[in-house]
């Protein structure tokens, strides 16, 4: 049963959020737009993480995309060198930018497991789609990965998904090369939204409990981030459609109270019979994301797990 700090944060965030359905799809996309010129991305937002320059340097790396460079920000804890990188891609619908509760997040994990922390922030929908920032983006991790030490590769939500979309493609460029080490060694998946065909049936019937997510909007943003209908179904967009045997180890956290919770359930079938080894962690009634939320018990949990599968050698 969810916490009395769950059902708080169920009620508050969508409306300090303002969560709602859009009206329609030309309006959201004028109202997105508009939004993005406004943002200023010239700098990792810190602001939520404790004694943020005390403990932390950040190396700002221009990845070079399709329609221009974007920011890869590389977040080294001071006075110490890392063995281990995690590469944490954010969520958002990919349409919203790093969110400075997302940059505590990944710096907390990776503050526990001993590692640097990059974090792309790659060009957003509508303005860009898949296409401006996959190739460079396993470009850049394939470099890491051949650094000596562990890589993690992980996400929420949006980022969730595109870490295993990028997986899926290092997986297939480490076995022509023949050298499988030149992949992630460890996925970590909180809430990925892996199906942006919606094809799970199951989806229309959560949008009532769902009080965040909302499948007008999610739709709309899927079409965005893959530029045409042709490409949603594709792995580069919804990884749980593409061949998943093969892949690093994985740990996949969802709640049920969440539109994207078919589509996991969906992964986790599809990893099965593609003997993918898949640890997945399924909590009833609560939120999307709910590991990267705050002084929640449920969220301390999830940390706890995540920290002893990255352990488990």
């Amino acid at each position: 049963m969810p916490s009395r700090r769950h059902a708080l944060l169920a009620y508050a965030v969508p409306r300090v959020r303002r969560a709602r359905e859009m009206t329609d799809e030309p309006a959201e996309r004028a109202r997105v737009e508009a939004w993005h010129r406004t943002l200023d991305r010239s700098s990792l937002p810190t602001r939520m993480v404790p004694r943020f320059e005390q403990r932390w340097s950040v190396v700002t790396e221009q990845v070079e995309g399709a329609s221009g460079p974007f920011p890869s920000y590389v977040v080294t804890p001071r006075g110490k060198e890392p063995h281990t990188t995690l590469v944490w891609m954010h969520g958002g619908g990919f349409m919203a930018p790093i969110d400075p509760f997302q940059v505590r997040y990944a710096l907390r994990l990776g503050a526990a497991i001993g590692a640097r922390v990059v974090m792309p922030d790659y060009p957003l929908a509508p303005e860009h789609t898949w296409r401006d920032s996959f190739e460079p983006l396993v470009g850049m991790i394939a470099r890491r990965c051949e650094e000596p030490g562990q890589v993690v590769l992980g996400g929420d939500s949006a980022g969730g998904g595109y870490a295993l979309a990028l997986a899926l493609v290092l997986r297939d460029r480490a076995a022509v090369a023949g050298d499988v080490g030149a992949q992630p060694s460890r996925l970590v998946l909180h809430a990925p939204w892996v199906d942006l065909t919606t094809s799970t049936p199951e989806t229309d019937s959560l949008d009532p409990i769902d009080p965040w997510l909302f499948v007008g909007k999610m739709r709309a943003y899927a079409l965005w981030w893959a530029g045409s209908p042709d490409d949603l179904g594709r792995p580069e967009v919804s990884p749980a459609l593409g061949d998943l045997s093969g892949l690093p180890r994985a740990i996949v956290f969802q709640g049920t109270r969440d539109l994207l919770w078919p589509g996991t359930r969906l992964l986790v079938d599809r990893a099965e019979e593609a003997g993918w080894d898949l640890t997945y962690v399924e909590e009833d009634g609560l939120l999307h994301v709910y590991p990267i939320l705050p002084i929640i018990p449920e969220s301390r949990r999830a940390f706890r797990q995540t920290l002893a599968f990255l352990r488990d050698r």
